[in-house]
């Protein structure tokens, strides 16, 4: 196998465990370097995700790293190349473990150009122009906050320091913070690693490598299978001393003079509506709708049913809580989309007006703004453009409780997506709601109890939750499907209700499980607050460390004629 073919086999490799980016439509605006956000999922990424970003390495041949393997690699293992440290708690950082962070950074960012590129995105758009197959020393990057410039080698140097700066500071306060001895990793975490080195091991054997060789040849000079298991482990304290820190904040009571004073500041984002919302195909059918519903609202699905032009849409929307929203905010409304990532309904459409005497656009929804006006009363019918409005409850500041849940997911049909179950035939769904009545009378036969429930969840619900029992905690209005957000909020609903609700997920056989102590709005701003102090506790934290280049050892890093032909 040649030098192409055996880059391009690590790369498929890597390219399954990546999700597909989406596809954009509208004019895109150019800009040279990263975007902002992008920049940020690189700088974290080491943090946040550990196996995916070592999985997708970028292995290149010994004659492509100007003879790494023939290279003893004994500077990288004993040479510091920069130091971590907030003046108390330090780690020296050896050459070779800058090469693992270069490598495993760079070998993300490619992966991910390649992958924008595959799907026809715009790498420029994207804050991604450049040219992997050339060298990075010889193209330019921008900052777009900054708007410095310096080559796109410079630029990658810093996503490394970032990326070791947010592990090691996790980890040097995890070690500190454990008596100085290393905290233990889970043992699930433990398993990944092993199977990632398993995976390489075993690419190794088909290249005539031994795993050591294999690891230089993708990571560099001084990454071995000791490195490597160092690095990862240490990887994963940091993630995990993190989340920890994110979890305490959570935890946090805020007192409700604290949820009041938040609230009197962005009340309009905790508003809500209870409305059933329909999209007509034009103007005059949705008043042509309009005119034909009973004032109670109670023929919304059947005339939702009579318009579509789908045979699913037809099925599933004569239930009213197909097209029911209960306790919408706007920002619900505003997220909800179509296919092509449009807004699904008209009602929630931006109009944007340009304002000349600032030069700018002011971005409004009037739509939205009609529907969530005070003046607005129950039963009212409002036509916005094609979209058809039947409102329940006007906007108000619901004080509607959070909920617990456990439910079974039965899919449509096993060979599908779970995006995909709406394209399932009749007949499938036939199978699944049998399916799903016969576990429902299952459970009833039975001890009939929240936790037998949760054991029936284990064995058949194709839901991630289904580990957990099936269980889903503090659920807040508006972040489930309409059938399921409809039937888990109903005012009548009690502690051990069941039943059997439809979504394009397939049939979910429901258990309440109880009602929360918190309203909705004051678990959200709850949420909202301890995101805030976890943000300023991240960032000062990573302030009050620094990272200072070993000028003699950083010689030897890893750059970016490494990586190049």
């Amino acid at each position: 196998m040649d030098k192409k073919e055996l880059e391009e086999d690590v790369l498929a490799s890597g390219k399954s465990a990546e999700k597909k980016p989406k596809k954009t439509s509208g004019k895109k605006k150019q800009r040279k370097g990263i975007s902002k956000n992008t920049a940020k999922i690189i700088k974290s990424c080491v943090c946040v995700v550990v196996v995916v970003a070592l999985l997708v390495c970028y292995v290149a041949t010994g004659t492509a790293r100007k003879g790494v393997i023939a290279s003893t690699g004994l500077p990288a293992k004993c040479f510091t190349s920069l130091t971590v440290s907030d003046g108390e708690n330090k780690a020296n950082i050896k050459v070779a473990t800058y090469n693992f962070y270069y490598a495993t950074t760079y070998n993300q960012m490619r992966n991910t150009a390649e992958q924008y590129s595959q799907y026809g995105l715009d790498l420029a758009d994207a804050g991604m122009d450049v040219d992997f197959t050339k060298k990075l020393s010889k193209q330019t990057y921008t900052d777009t906050e900054t708007n410095e410039e310096m080559t796109w080698e410079e630029h990658m140097h810093e996503l490394t320091l970032d990326a070791i700066k947010n592990t090691y500071v996790y980890y040097l306060e995890a070690v500190a913070a454990n008596d100085g001895k290393e905290p233990e990793i889970t043992e699930e975490q433990q398993n990944e690693i092993q199977e990632a080195l398993d995976s390489y091991k075993e690419s190794a054997q088909q290249y005539h490598y031994s795993l050591d060789a294999y690891l230089t040849a993708a990571m560099g000079k001084g990454v071995d299978e000791k490195l490597f298991r160092q690095e990862v482990t240490r990887q994963y304290i940091a993630q995990n001393y993190q989340s920890d820190l994110q979890s305490g904040a959570a935890q946090t009571n805020y007192t409700d003079e604290d949820i009041q004073a938040y609230l009197d500041e962005h009340l309009e984002d905790y508003q809500t509506v209870d409305v059933m919302l329909y999209e007509c195909s034009s103007e005059d059918e949705a008043k042509e709708f309009a005119s034909k519903l009973s004032a109670d609202g109670s023929n919304f699905g059947e005339l939702a049913s009579s318009y579509a032009t789908d045979d699913y849409d037809k099925e599933v929307l004569k239930d009213n809580a197909y097209s029911t929203f209960i306790g919408a905010t706007k920002s619900v409304l505003q997220q909800r989309t179509d296919t092509n990532g449009n807004p699904a309904y008209a009602i929630s459409a931006a109009d944007s007006a340009t304002v000349t005497d600032e030069e700018s656009s002011e971005t409004t929804y009037p739509g939205l703004d009609y529907l969530f006006s005070t003046d607005r009363t129950a039963g009212e019918v409002y036509t916005y453009s094609t979209t058809v409005a039947y409102i329940i409850e006007p906007v108000s500041l619901s004080e509607r409780n959070i909920v617990n849940v456990r439910h079974i997911l039965i899919y449509a049909d096993d060979e599908l997506e779970a995006t995909e179950q709406s394209t399932a035939s009749a007949d499938k769904w036939a199978e699944a709601y049998d399916k799903a009545q016969d576990i429902l009378k299952q459970w009833q036969d039975g001890d009939a109890t929240e936790d037998s429930f949760a054991e029936l969840a284990k064995e058949n619900s194709a839901d991630s939750s289904a580990s957990n029992g099936g269980l889903i905690e503090n659920i807040t209005t508006g972040t489930m499907v309409n059938s399921f957000n409809t039937w888990i909020f109903d005012s009548a609903r009690k502690a051990g209700d069941t039943a059997i609700v439809r979504s394009d997920y397939g049939y979910h056989v429901m258990y309440f499980s109880s009602e929360g102590d918190q309203t909705v709005y004051a678990y959200q701003i709850s949420q909202t607050l301890a995101s805030e102090d976890s943000t300023t506790t991240n960032t000062e934290l990573l302030d009050s460390y620094t990272v200072s280049e070993n000028i003699f050892g950083s010689c030897y890093n890893q750059k970016d004629y490494d990586f190049s032909n």
